[in-house]
This record gives structure tokens, C-alpha cells and sequence, in this order.
């Protein structure tokens, strides 16, 4: 594996020279655009709207639209002198308990990897994090842009996840969403907490697949070999009514109890030990 880069953590004095590697990669199957007559490939034109021609390259500007219709353009010359220098170091300023951290700030995680000479205090920043339940804030510039990241620990190794700055979080008080001091019915809540305690199971990423893009590479195998693919049935689950909830949650619950595995009575075990013993 390869990294993408490599540079150092720094707090306080402390300085550990590191190489970032992505933690995730995409599995999407992607798609071009076809004439369907001849299969030729459909390539996007840049169109002026106003004169209805096409654009070469060196005629196109970027703008932003402050106002509907009214754009202020930026030039190269503008980006350049806001760049921020690539510095390529992740630059600690804070650390935060972990719990206090909102998982909807995290975006794209790396792997942090000791550069040369680097493990002892690779470990030993990875061990003061784990120990103190604590999380690097840090900023980072990657390709001339400044991101807000967080260091943390992750098995054996050092996690960089970068992440939203406050304001590019949306706030879910403009959304119709039901109080929180809402009264329910106890025993429906006694019930879905039993519903959900049946359900509780271990995380295990491996028990968790992309059936919808097995699914697909499956048409698209049937269709390069010329079957012909059946229609799936239209699926639409319809919303539980309150008034039928509670039929809704013991039907689960009876379910879960059948797909539990049986264990055989005390007696039954009692039987099988004195049978080995004989």
C-alpha cells in the first residue's frame, strides 16, 4: 500500500513524522452515458446559456453567484493568494474527550503510520490517547485547502479522520421532528425495549453485505450473456399505525423467540453427563 503522503504530527514540542494511507475505498459500480441506437458514448458540452454556443476551455471563468443572476468572478490570481501551504503537517492544538464529539463532524478516515525512526513516540501518542480517552483536534492543509481533522486511536494504530467545521453541519430544529416530552404508552416501551434487546447481537462488519451491488453485477453478467432479466416485484413497506403497534412489536418478539436455538432441559443434560461417565 502506498501513501498518499507523508509528513508529521506535531504538539507542543513533540514532533512524529508519519505516512497517510486511505482507510476506505469505493466499490460503486460506475456508469457512462450511451446513444442508444449505436452505443457511442455521450460526452458533456459546455453550452453558453445565453448564446446557445459551445465553449472552448480557455474562455471559461469560475464565478460566484452572490445574488440570483449575478456573479462576481475569481481568477486564478485570487486562489493563489488565499492558498494555504501544503505544509503536510497535522498540527495539534487540542484534545478532547472523545464522547464529546459528535459522529456527524467525522467525514474521510486515514491511516497514520510512523515514518522512519518514528514508533516509540508513534506508541506512545497512541497509548496516552487510549489511556486518557482523548482525541487530537488538529488542522491540516491538503492541496492548498485547510481542513479540520481529528487524531485518535484505533487498534494498534493512529487514525486521521478529517471532519466538518461547525457550520457545514445543518441543525435539525428546521425539521418536523416529535418532542422529545412526548408521553408513549409504558408497556409499547417495555415491549420495543425487549424487541430491541432480542435484537442486540456484536458488531461484525463481515455479516453486513452490499446486497444491492451484488445484485446489480448480477443483471449486468445475465445481460452480457444475453438473458433475459425478470422485472422485480414493486416493494413498499407501509408505515405501522399506532393503533397496531403493540400486535406489531409482540409479533416481532414471537419471531425472535423461533429463531433462537432450543437448549435441552436440565434433565435432558443431567442424562447425557451420567451416560459419558457409564
Amino acid at each position: 500500500m502506498r501513501p498518499i503522503w507523508s509528513g508529521s504530527i506535531q504538539f507542543g514540542l513533540v514532533n512524529i513524522p508519519v505516512n497517510v494511507y486511505s482507510a476506505t475505498s469505493s466499490e460503486r459500480i460506475s456508469f457512462h452515458w450511451l446513444h442508444k441506437k449505436d452505443q457511442g458514448r455521450i460526452h458533456n458540452k459546455r453550452v453558453c446559456e445565453i448564446d446557445g454556443k459551445e465553449v472552448p476551455n480557455d474562455e471559461i471563468v469560475k464565478g460566484y453567484e452572490y445574488s440570483k443572476g449575478e456573479y462576481v468572478e475569481v481568477e486564478d490570481e485570487d486562489f493563489k493568494r488565499i492558498a494555504i501551504e501544503s505544509t503536510k503537517t497535522i498540527n495539534i492544538s487540542d484534545f478532547v474527550k472523545s464522547e464529546e464529539i459528535d459522529p456527524m463532524f467525522f467525514d474521510t478516515p486515514y491511516y497514520l503510520a510512523p515514518g522512519k525512526a518514528a514508533g516509540q513516540t508513534y506508541v506512545l501518542l497512541r497509548e496516552a490517547l487510549k489511556s486518557s480517552g482523548k482525541v487530537g483536534i488538529a488542522k491540516v492543509a491538503i492541496r492548498q485547502r485547510e481542513y479540520l481533522a481529528a487524531v485518535r486511536p484505533h487498534g494498534s494504530a493512529l487514525m486521521l479522520d478529517t471532519m466538518h467545521f461547525a457550520d457545514e453541519i445543518t441543525n435539525s430544529s428546521e425539521l418536523n421532528l416529535p418532542s422529545e416530552d412526548v408521553k408513549i404508552d409504558k408497556r409499547q416501551l417495555k415491549v420495543a425495549e425487549q424487541l430491541v434487546e432480542g435484537l442486540t447481537a456484536k458488531f461484525d462488519s463481515s455479516k453486513y453485505q452490499d446486497t444491492y451491488r451484488e445484485a446489480l453485477l448480477e443483471v449486468i453478467d445475465q445481460k452480457m450473456k444475453g438473458a433475459k432479466v425478470k422485472p422485480a416485484a414493486p416493494r413498499k413497506a407501509k408505515p405501522t399505525n399506532v393503533v397496531d403497534i403493540m400486535d406489531k412489536l409482540k409479533e416481532s418478539l414471537k419471531q425472535i423467540e423461533k429463531k433462537k436455538p432450543t437448549t435441552r432441559p436440565a434433565r435432558a443434560k443431567k442424562r447425557a453427563s451420567k451416560s459419558k461417565a457409564a
